[in-house]
């Protein structure tokens, strides 16, 4: 019998006292890829409040479907906070999920780096906003996204400092097949942290 997630990290010298402290964080997939997307899309370079603030504008403005993006005048999503380049973004994913019928059910059979190949062929989706639809969206349970700033402020705390990218990647290897629930932990690792996390993850 195959031990849980939370069973295995347990057991690790540098999560083991996190799951302790934490307890058992799960993975909880959204129930709709596109909004998730969208969000994740808001999110990008900007503070958690303002994309917090951003958010509220765009649902209350438009249904936040293919459909309600794309038909929804530009100036309307101007006037929700987005910017340019984010309307034009936000619109390329709404024209993709059309045209390819993209749903959790279509990713629901591929791999993870299919997965990744397919979201960021998309204008305005890199490896940091595909990652976050392969937690959050479709809880995949060993994605390690490197480049999240707050997954490195977390390994700083709990491992080391002076790793580089590669050799997180790497380290993180010993936290297969369940390195999802070591980010969980690792994002918990400092305070600020954990609230972004809290804010990524609100339905």
């Amino acid at each position: 019998m195959t031990d849980s997630p939370h069973e295995t990290l347990r057991e690790d010298p540098d999560l083991g006292p996190l799951v302790d402290a934490h307890g058992e964080l799960t993975l909880d997939p959204a129930g709709d890829l596109f909004e998730r997307l969208v969000v994740s899309i808001l999110r990008q370079q900007v503070s958690m409040a303002s994309a917090a603030a951003t958010r509220e504008r765009l649902f209350d403005a438009v249904e936040v479907t293919p459909t309600g993006i794309r038909t929804a005048d530009d100036e309307v999503l101007r006037d929700a906070g987005l910017s340019r380049q984010k309307t034009r973004y936000v619109n390329e994913v709404a024209a993709a999920f059309e045209e390819e019928g993209y749903s959790i059910d279509y990713f629901e059979g591929l791999t993870d780096d299919a997965v990744r190949e397919e979201l960021t062929a998309i204008t305005g989706v890199g490896d940091w906003t595909a990652n976050m639809q392969l937690l959050f969206s479709l809880g995949r349970e060993d994605v390690f996204p490197v480049g999240d700033l707050g997954v490195r402020k977390g390994f700083g705390n709990v491992v080391d400092e002076g790793y580089d990218r590669s050799e997180m990647v790497e380290y993180a290897e010993r936290w297969a097949p369940y390195r999802s629930y070591a980010t969980l932990y690792l994002w918990r690792a400092q305070e600020d942290i954990a609230e972004s996390v809290a804010e990524v993850t609100e339905e």
